[in-house]
């Protein structure tokens, strides 16, 4: 986890380089007292904004599931690639597993892989999405700001829940992308983008 955070500093850090050149300039002395000087208080509150992400990627997923045709849900792209319904199943299998690295249980008799196998019918796929978003939900709001700073050496030596909470969005994310990509190559179009685009036309 500390190594992904590295190379996203070491990323921002070239950026920087090669946008500012007046910041280049600047001497060590005077940025090190400018930080010190700033008492800002930080505007990102990593709680809240997790709680968001996850609420609004719940609509998301539950309503792209939604949109697929039920025969569409067994598709896949190549031999050996996830479908559409285990890409939704494998998501819903994370919102456990992923918490489950700070110590929240998972349900009773929760199996990851079986789930994701478990059921090609759209309306268990959405419930199963719906049920898991909200225990992930539930278990990042039941967190206090020292809980973020909590060891979790499982990820490394230097690795807190926060790391965890941080990888359970990413990893959100990076599937709900994927459902995204199975949509548009099987036609269905996101429903927030439809919604959007509707409201685009009846304002023309």
């Amino acid at each position: 986890m500390n190594r992904r955070l590295g190379w996203v500093v070491v990323f921002v850090l070239l950026l920087g380089l090669g946008t500012n050149s007046a910041r280049a300039t600047q001497s060590p002395a005077t940025g090190s007292a400018a930080q010190s000087a700033d008492k800002t208080p930080p505007s990102y509150d990593m709680k809240p904004q997790a709680v968001l992400d996850l609420q609004d990627m719940q609509k998301k997923f539950t309503s792209l599931a939604e949109a697929f045709p039920a025969e569409k849900m067994t598709w896949r792209p190549g031999d050996g690639v996830r479908s559409v319904s285990e890409i939704f199943l494998h998501t819903a299998a994370a919102n456990y597993r992923i918490p489950n690295l700070m110590g929240v249980k998972p349900p009773e008799g929760f199996d990851g892989k079986a789930l994701e196998k478990s059921t090609t019918d759209k309306a268990k796929i959405v419930a199963e999405l719906n049920k898991s978003f909200e225990a992930a939900i539930a278990a990042v709001q039941a967190m206090t700001n020292a809980d973020f700073a909590k060891p979790d050496k499982k990820l490394g030596p230097d690795a807190n829940d926060g790391d965890v909470v941080y990888i359970l969005v990413v990893h959100g994310h990076e599937m709900l992308g994927q459902a995204i990509a199975y949509a548009r190559a099987n036609g269905v179009v996101p429903p927030w983008t439809a919604e959007a685009l509707k409201k685009k036309a009846d304002a023309m």
